[in-house]
């Protein structure tokens, strides 16, 4: 029965070296890695040629021991060369560095093959045997050190300039951001440090391409010789040096949770951009690059690829998320939000790809904490823009704010949620299930618009649930900003301030995308609302004095038919010092937008000085010329100076003449 299994393998690898032949007639042109087997079963064949003559010449089996002896101590005599040598065995060339892997994988099959056998201890096989290990164990130790010697000497330079995933960027963020009410010096350049997004995935040469196939076969040699482990734990021992480098070239510096949370804004403002740039470069370019090579010299083994690029990058990964760990669970305050959201929004961006990376059990570790620390950024997110709301909310001034015109809270906000539209998918996300938020127009108010209360309820149904927060933050807003107008002393002053505000609120909602957002109904509460504060200031500083320009009171007693002179002067006189007042007092104050300034005054002109023309000429054989102290000319002329923040008096150097 062995005599027959023996004869049929005879058979087949009869049959298959004339294949090899046939082959060889039929195809003269052979490829380097062909020659290369060819050449070794030529080797293989010269050896058996060598102890069958052995055994011809009567050694019998102990020829064949005596050759396979020989054989190994000449390849251990060359291993123990390289040992002794100072140089690298492929600086010397790649031609040594073949050499050397046929050489040890000869080694590697001899100890397959007598490992096959059951061996006594006292057999001149198993000395063989122990002599091999020792052979192949030594080589192993060499390769591995030859293997991480070319991985680190042939790395090539990373530029991360040479890719560009962002727009220019804004650096006046850095001073217009910080939520201090106080500051006068809020204005309205906030803008969102753009980054793009969907950028695709680059794919660069870490290491040299012409040392790739000497990796691979380095690999290949380690794996069959059960020196995988070995082989993957120099793999990444160079490699995690690699990736740290990196990040120390993307300028993210390492920094501990404490660290992170004691550093002042303008040092964190500026870490945040940094480690936004360099996530979305690192796992685009660097990570995709590391995934390509782990394939490229571990081939098929994707098993190994997937354990060597997580073991490699895990401390990185690791770093990259502790910095964001620390943004998620420090201070929620609102200067923060736009950049926590630009955090959450290029993490959101990357999860695919983290994903497609570390799509086994190797990686569940990594997926589970970037998805971990992804819900904790957006719980920040969440988090910090209520605590916003509430800042609004409760914003204390404990002076009137100057002139009555646009408070700088109000500038802030608007400005502010303006650049939250850029995000808007993401804060839609995080806020749909986030509390029940009730519709602030909802309710009838002494100053609610007919017209708007009988399409509010539908118009508030469709809102998102970015709509519905930015609608109740507009309430707060608007609330805070009645208290303050109640800071004023004069009622007109500060229904002037309440009419800048509500105005400044209407238009930067009507010329931006906050439109689509918080709805024209909206706009048009909010249009009525200022004009009724317009009415309301209107009501509060002219009706008295335009009640001077009336006849009641200036008929002589019991002569209803006749005007006292006397009263008639008296009146002119009065009307005169509060109109006087009013310019002293009303040219410092402001309504900044020069419409909304023109229109008011255009309104006012109508009233008090066709009141004045029509009481005038209505008196005018009565009233000594005199005491006609302004004409109607003048006193319009004079309306042009109200409003302009810079207080004047009739009787100063200001006076026109």
């Amino acid at each position: 029965m062995g005599s027959c299994s023996l004869m049929m393998e005879e058979e087949r690898l009869i049959d298959a070296a004339r294949l090899i032949i046939r082959e060889l007639e039929l195809n003269t042109v052979l490829s380097n890695e062909a020659r290369e087997v060819l050449l070794d079963l030529g080797a293989r064949l010269a050896s058996l040629a060598k102890i069958e003559e052995s055994k011809d010449e009567g050694d019998g089996g102990n020829g064949e021991l005596s050759g396979v002896m020989v054989r190994l101590e000449s390849i251990s005599e060359k291993v123990v060369a390289w040992e002794v040598g100072q140089s690298m065995i492929w600086d010397s060339g790649t031609d040594d560095g073949k050499d050397y892997l046929k050489m040890v994988d000869e080694v590697r099959r001899l100890v397959e093959r007598f490992e096959g056998l059951n061996l006594s201890k006292d057999s001149e096989e198993y000395g063989i045997l122990r002599k091999a290990n020792d052979v192949l164990q030594t080589s192993m130790a060499r390769v591995e050190e030859e293997f991480k010697h070319m991985l680190a000497h042939n790395r090539q330079n990373f530029e991360p300039e040479r890719f560009s995933f962002r727009s220019t960027e804004d650096d006046s963020l850095d001073d217009s951001s910080r939520f201090s009410f106080g500051d006068e010096s809020v204005d309205d350049s906030i803008q969102r440090d753009s980054i793009s997004r969907g950028a695709e995935v680059y794919v660069m040469d870490l290491i040299n391409p012409h040392v790739i196939p000497d990796l691979r076969n380095i690999a290949d040699l380690m794996f069959d010789s059960n020196y995988g482990r070995e082989c993957s734990q120099a793999f990444i021992s160079v490699r995690k040096d690699a990736l740290d480098d990196c990040l120390y070239i993307l300028e993210v510096e390492k920094s501990s949770i404490e660290d992170v949370l004691k550093m002042e804004w303008a040092t964190l403002n500026s870490r945040i951009r940094r480690w936004t740039k360099a996530l979305r470069v690192f796992v685009r370019i660097y990570l995709a690059s590391e995934k390509y090579l782990c394939e490229q010299i571990f081939g098929e083994r994707e098993s190994v690829s997937s354990f060597c690029l997580s073991e490699s990058s895990k401390a990185s990964i690791l770093q990259l998320l502790t910095f964001a760990e620390a943004i998620a669970v420090g201070p929620h305050q609102p200067e923060k939000l736009l950049r926590i959201l630009d955090m959450y929004e290029v993490m959101v961006d990357l999860t695919p790809d983290i994903e497609s990376f570390y799509p086994d059990d190797n990686g569940a570790y990594l997926r589970t904490e970037f998805q971990d620390v992804l819900t904790r950024v957006g719980e920040c997110v969440t988090s910090t823009f209520l605590e916003f709301k509430n800042a609004v909310g409760s914003n204390v001034s404990n002076a009137a704010f100057p002139g009555g015109g646009i408070h700088h809270l109000t500038r802030y906000v608007m400005n502010y949620i303006r650049t939250l539209i850029d995000y808007s998918n993401s804060l839609n996300a995080l806020l749909k299930d986030h509390g029940e938020v009730q519709d602030p127009d909802s309710t009838s108010s002494p100053d609610a618009s007919p017209a708007y209360e009988e399409d509010s309820s539908n118009d508030y149904s469709s809102l998102c649930p970015m709509g519905l927060h930015f609608r109740s933050l507009m309430s707060l807003l608007e609330s805070n900003l009645e208290e303050k107008s109640r800071l004023y002393r004069e009622d007109a002053l500060g229904h002037l301030f309440l009419m800048n505000n509500i105005h400044y609120m209407a238009e930067k909602v009507k010329g931006s995308e906050l439109r689509n957002v918080l709805g024209d109904n909206w706009i048009r509460k909010r249009n009525w609302k200022f004009q009724h504060y317009a009415m309301s200031y209107e009501r509060s500083t002219w009706s008295s004095i335009l009640s001077l320009l009336r006849d009641e009171g200036l008929h002589h007693s019991g002569h209803s038919g006749s005007i006292s002179k006397t009263l008639l002067k008296e009146r002119l006189q009065m009307f005169y010092a509060a109109f006087e007042e009013i310019y002293k007092s009303q040219t410092g104050w402001s309504i900044p937008n020069s419409q909304l300034c023109d229109d008011l005054r255009i309104s006012m002109s109508l009233k008090v000085i066709q009141a004045y023309r029509t009481f005038v000429g209505r008196h005018a054989n009565n009233i000594n010329e005199k005491y006609i102290k302004y004409s109607a000319d003048d006193l319009e002329n004079y309306l042009l100076d109200l409003f302009e923040g810079a207080p004047r008096s009739l009787n100063s150097s200001f006076h026109r003449k």
